[in-house]
């Protein structure tokens, strides 16, 4: 148990891939994870990284919570398909090392929150299924790889609800391969789709959010980019955030703590106490939780 005013220890499992000559989206997802720690950080938590499976659930019982972060695609045949064309980055190593940590961190009890491909994770392993690659609906829930990088006309282009507008050509073949490469990683540092998500009232992640226990529904803004989402709900879990494309963006284990949201909290567009604010929230769960056991 840490003493009621440490620091909570929360693990984190590491990056596998490396971002040199990568799809841009994995330099981002890096970069991402240590905003994550930094944050972490920010908001009066250790951030403990996690760099190779976890065989021995004692090495996560020593913790006071875990946050699974955002990364690449799962391996599909977790969920009992085969692999479409869209997908990237799938890591097997990264697979058998996140699933360790949440199966592990779920057995220890203690507080589970994960992010992007952590929510999509912790829906695979209570059985659920992914949809491997989202087809266009009236949200946008990604910006794709040859759009503007700085949004101009881009759908979704900031945090404060600039209308959705048409598409940029692609005129990446007018360019040298070092300018197409440079741009594809501005594209993938810079971009988000922009939506609302509306949290229920009463959830976990509604609270992360501030909202009270016997408080109304809440609406938030969210920095999005995924290609995948929840097809079908694992057992035992319940739908607690929902786009108004009716995309499943968050789920919880209503028995324990074990939350998660679609969405990307430590995007650096967003206004800094909003991305503190969850994370902070999360680290306090996990300290109470810690002063129970």
């Amino acid at each position: 148990m840490q003493p009621s005013n440490g620091s909570p220890r929360i693990g984190i499992p590491v990056r596998l891939s490396s971002s040199e000559g990568a799809d841009p989206r994995v330099g981002k997802a890096n970069s991402l994870f240590q905003l994550i720690v930094e944050l972490l950080g920010r908001a009066g938590a250790e951030a403990v990284i996690l760099d190779s499976a976890v065989g021995d659930p004692a090495a996560v019982r020593g913790l006071d919570g875990v946050l699974l972060p955002g990364g690449g695609d799962l391996d599909p045949r977790l969920y009992g398909e085969e692999a479409g064309p869209a997908l990237y980055d799938v890591n097997t190593a990264q697979d058998e090392l996140d699933i360790s940590v949440a199966k592990a961190g779920i057995a220890a009890g203690i507080p589970v929150l994960g992010i992007c491909r952590g929510h999509q994770l912790l829906n695979v392993l209570y059985g659920g299924t992914l949809i491997q690659d989202m087809r266009p609906s009236d949200v946008a829930h990604r910006i794709a790889a040859g759009t503007d990088a700085a949004g101009t006309k881009a759908v979704g282009t900031g945090p404060v609800g600039t209308e959705g507008a048409a598409d940029v050509a692609d005129t990446r073949a007018e360019h040298s391969w070092a300018e197409h490469s440079r741009a594809e990683h501005s594209w993938a540092e810079h971009s988000w789709a922009w939506h609302d998500v509306d949290l229920t009232a009463g959830s976990r992640l509604a609270g992360l959010y501030g909202a009270a226990a016997d408080g109304p529904a809440t609406t938030v803004r969210i920095a999005s980019g995924h290609h995948q989402a929840v097809a079908r709900v694992g057992d035992g879990l319940v739908v607690t955030a929902v786009a108004d494309d009716g995309t499943i963006e968050g789920l919880e284990d209503p028995q324990r703590w074990v939350v998660s949201m679609q969405w990307h909290p430590e995007a650096e567009q967003l206004p800094d106490g909003q991305r503190l604010a969850p994370i902070r929230a999360f680290v306090d769960v996990c300290r109470n939780a810690a002063n129970r056991r």
